[in-house]
């Protein structure tokens, strides 16, 4: 990982961020926690400097999920954003702005897996043009993958 800083948030824009210094190795954990936070099948997560994060917008809101563990998310579009433990913050993968070079390293909980995610990108893929077509015609409210001098408190609506 490189020493530039990185940006990110949540989806609505209300939490934002900024990380100063190095990461540290990006993850994904496999534990039912995490998979509960997120959603999905795993949290992805990377750590980052204990004094390295400026928030710049609001703040996560937080909830113990577990002796000595917070998660963090933002209270107004649900966004999951951290994995807080004493001495670390671990922030979610998909919430910077630029993921390309946070490919996951190492995964954490491996034998508490759900038994089919090792298979799940060899399902058939959608080829559906008119699809594909609708989906272009979505008009998104997410917040840009960049700092924003503003944005709508509430967001976007039509």
């Amino acid at each position: 990982m490189t020493d530039q800083v990185r940006t990110g948030g949540c989806q609505c824009g209300a939490v934002r961020f900024r990380v100063h210094g190095k990461l540290g190795r990006p993850s994904i954990c496999h534990c039912r926690m995490c998979q509960k936070q997120f959603g999905n099948f795993f949290g992805a997560l990377v750590t980052v400097p204990k004094d390295g994060v400026e928030w710049t917008h609001e703040e996560p809101t937080y909830f113990q999920s577990s002796v000595n563990i917070d998660r963090g998310f933002c209270a107004r579009c649900g966004t999951p954003l951290t994995y807080r433990q004493p001495g670390a913050l671990e922030i979610a993968i998909g919430a910077f702005d630029d993921r390309s070079d946070l490919a996951p390293q190492i995964q954490v909980n491996y034998a508490v897996r759900l038994p089919w995610v090792e298979k799940i990108f060899e399902a058939p893929t959608l080829d559906d043009p008119d699809f594909y077509r609708r989906q272009e015609q979505i008009i998104s409210f997410q917040h840009p993958d960049h700092e924003t001098a503003n944005w709508p408190e509430q967001g976007l609506k039509l």
